[in-house]
């Protein structure tokens, strides 16, 4: 049994050693990534006529990403076009490779790819839009085919392509939803203020849905606490501090987005508050906003202030 286990081991292993096939070799240093490198940074520059010296007169550049099964591409004279475009267009405009990717230069063994190289490029695309002031930031992979003449002749471009379209959307002017200055929700939060002021923590708790989400300026970007550890915080402030009263800053805003539908009170207030341990007398600005669902519950909060000004 042991001999007829050692035979199928050695014919597995032969079959999976069978299967492994070169076709070329990949490069991480040749003249081809040279080229495309430098063809890149012209194009960043806005140097049509440097980039026209890089091309194929036959060049095409497609949109990797296009479900168009009859794309043709464009050609030579389009993407130079292009150069033009992003100069005129944006500002601080760069193309580098993305932290800890390299570019690849493929040599196929195959007939049809002999005569050619391949450059496979992961970058990072950056820029503002200089007329919306819209920011351009996102990852950019592309394939090249640089040919025996060391010129290229097609580009395949990969990229998230959305951030056009809040550029298009940002020439002109549309309403995202109503503002309000008296609302249903404002007098929740009103209600749910005052409420935390004469310390009637159950009233103020029960506006809040019971899965509701909290995050402090102060905090690191991104961390939230549930409603139970919110009360353990708050039960904190009022161990060291007495709450002399909450003032509100001018009126609050409630805002009913028409996108996502989203729904939010934001409102102004001055804690003030005594410290226990040597009565010095605070004035704490808070700015809060307070996200609502359709059932008038507030499921998240996000608190500004200045944690300094307790210290």
């Amino acid at each position: 049994m042991k001999k007829k286990f050692s035979i199928v081991l050695l014919i597995a292993t032969c079959i999976t050693f069978a299967q492994k096939k070169t076709n070329g070799t990949i490069y991480v240093e040749h003249p081809a990534i040279n080229l495309v490198e430098a063809m890149t940074q012209a194009y960043v520059n806005g140097d049509a006529d440097k980039v026209a010296s890089f091309l194929a007169d036959d060049f095409k550049s497609y949109n990797g990403t296009s479900s168009n099964k009859d794309d043709k591409g464009s050609d030579k004279a389009s993407f130079l076009n292009e150069v033009k475009f992003w100069k005129d267009n944006v500002d601080y405009l760069s193309v580098k490779r993305s932290p800890g990717a390299y570019p690849d230069a493929l040599e196929y063994k195959e007939d049809n790819n002999k005569d050619v190289v391949w450059v496979q490029t992961w970058e990072d695309l950056k820029g503002v839009h200089s007329k919306t002031g819209v920011k351009i930031d996102m990852p950019l992979h592309r394939l090249f085919i640089v040919d025996k003449n060391n010129k290229i002749k097609t580009i395949i471009k990969y990229a998230n392509n959305s951030i056009f379209d809040e550029i298009s959307s940002s020439f002109n002017d549309r309403e995202n939803g109503v503002i309000y200055n008296h609302h249903e929700n404002i007098n929740i939060v009103r209600k749910m203020i005052y409420a935390f002021e004469n310390k009637d923590f159950d009233k103020a708790y029960s506006f809040y849905d019971e899965k509701a989400t909290f995050m402090d300026i102060n905090s690191p970007v991104g961390k939230s606490i549930t409603l139970a550890e919110q009360k353990a915080n708050d039960q904190k402030l009022f161990d060291k501090f007495d709450l002399t009263s909450i003032d509100m800053v001018g009126y609050p805003d409630y805002l009913h987005y028409e996108m996502g539908d989203a729904m939010a009170v934001q409102s102004w207030w001055n804690f003030r508050l005594t410290r226990k341990s040597d009565k010095k007398k605070i004035v704490l600005p808070i700015f809060f906003i307070d996200n609502f669902n359709d059932k008038g519950k507030i499921t998240s909060e996000m608190a500004y202030y200045s944690e300094k000004l307790m210290e």
